[in-house]
């Protein structure tokens, strides 16, 4: 969501003073964000039943499979890695009498796809869904809470804390995980 909204300034800005680089990079990172919660494996991760069940109007589950496709190709290695540069000869205007190929042009096909819409559109979805997730986690929570008043108070404070930073070099990176 928030590549999206960051998107979206970058998309308001004038062509001439954007960063070229900019838009493709939030966009890509978007997309592999969006299509990382839809893994497979993974015990808490969203399915297309969750994008089904939104409340949404138009074509959600086409545009839901277009983004995951998008991100399939930015993140698979093209099987014909030339498929995505074309070649073409620069002709002399073609009123010109002395007709002649004067260079040649090399037009570079980006696969990453920009524009206001789909970016408001993955943004809206991706909103959606967070809210689907936060209500699942609140549940999630509310039930280890339960479960945890339920346990020996004096046996909970005599566990070690919960780690909040990462590990430092020298601790045993195999070992102590919370």
């Amino acid at each position: 969501m928030d590549c999206c909204k960051r998107l979206l300034t970058e998309l308001a800005a004038p062509q001439a003073e954007r960063d070229a680089v900019l838009p493709q990079a939030l966009w890509s990172s978007a997309l592999v964000a969006y299509a990382r919660c839809f893994g497979k494996g993974r015990r808490f991760g969203l399915t297309t039943e969750d994008v089904r069940g939104l409340e949404l109007q138009g074509a959600v589950m086409k545009f839901h499979k277009w983004v995951i496709g998008e991100r399939d190709k930015l993140t698979r290695h093209s099987a014909k890695p030339f498929e995505e540069a074309q070649v073409g000869a620069a002709l002399s205007p073609p009123e010109q009498t002395d007709r002649r190929v004067e260079g040649v042009a090399i037009f570079y096909a980006s696969r990453v796809l920009i524009d206001g819409i789909g970016v408001r559109q993955l943004g809206g979805l991706a909103s959606e869904l967070a809210k689907q997730i936060a209500e699942r986690a609140q549940e999630q929570q509310d039930s280890v809470l339960a479960d945890a008043q339920q346990l020996n108070i004096e046996s909970l404070y005599r566990r070690p804390p919960l780690r909040t930073r990462p590990p430092a070099a020298d601790d045993d990176a195999a070992g102590d995980a919370p």
